[in-house]
């Protein structure tokens, strides 16, 4: 009877202990948007963040990237909010790059610093058309050489 009551005691301390474990630890805000933003930076289609003015000046004073840059985050307890603003590259499926982001960047946040990711909202700035022009230009360029090659 008395081996009973030390199995019982150490089965306590071990719900203990799991209740506890992330007592004292405090994550800031700008740590989880970092990790988001390195997430989702490697989201196939994103072709940037879409960062306030003062991120920019940020960024050239510094001469640092900001990962943070776009991401906007709301930790409450055990609980996070992410807002992410992006601009996506021409040609890209908004909707599959948005859900892209969205598990990318819950299972980073999650996996490192044990919040639970409420939501992960995904707000679409802008596009990048610079890579339209480059093929574009490409597409001009063969052309001509066609036509180079025709008369020839």
């Amino acid at each position: 009877m008395n081996e009973e009551n030390q199995n019982q005691g150490e089965v306590v301390e071990l719900e203990e202990e799991i209740k506890t474990e992330n007592e004292g630890i405090q994550i800031s805000n700008d740590v989880v948007a970092v990790i988001a933003g390195v997430a989702v930076s490697e989201v196939p289609g994103v072709a940037g963040m879409a960062g306030g003015f003062a991120g920019g000046i940020t960024e050239v004073l510094s001469g640092k990237k900001n990962l943070a840059k776009g991401i906007k985050v709301e930790v409450t307890g055990a609980q996070a909010k992410i807002d992410v603003n992006i601009i996506v590259e021409y040609g890209s499926r908004i909707p599959d790059v948005a859900f892209e982001i969205q598990n990318r960047a819950k299972k980073a946040v999650e996996s490192m610093t044990g919040l639970k990711v409420e939501e992960v909202n995904v707000h679409v700035q802008g596009v990048n058309t610079d890579t339209a022009k480059e093929d574009n230009k490409r597409e001009e360029g063969k052309s001509e050489q066609n036509e180079e090659n025709n008369e020839a």
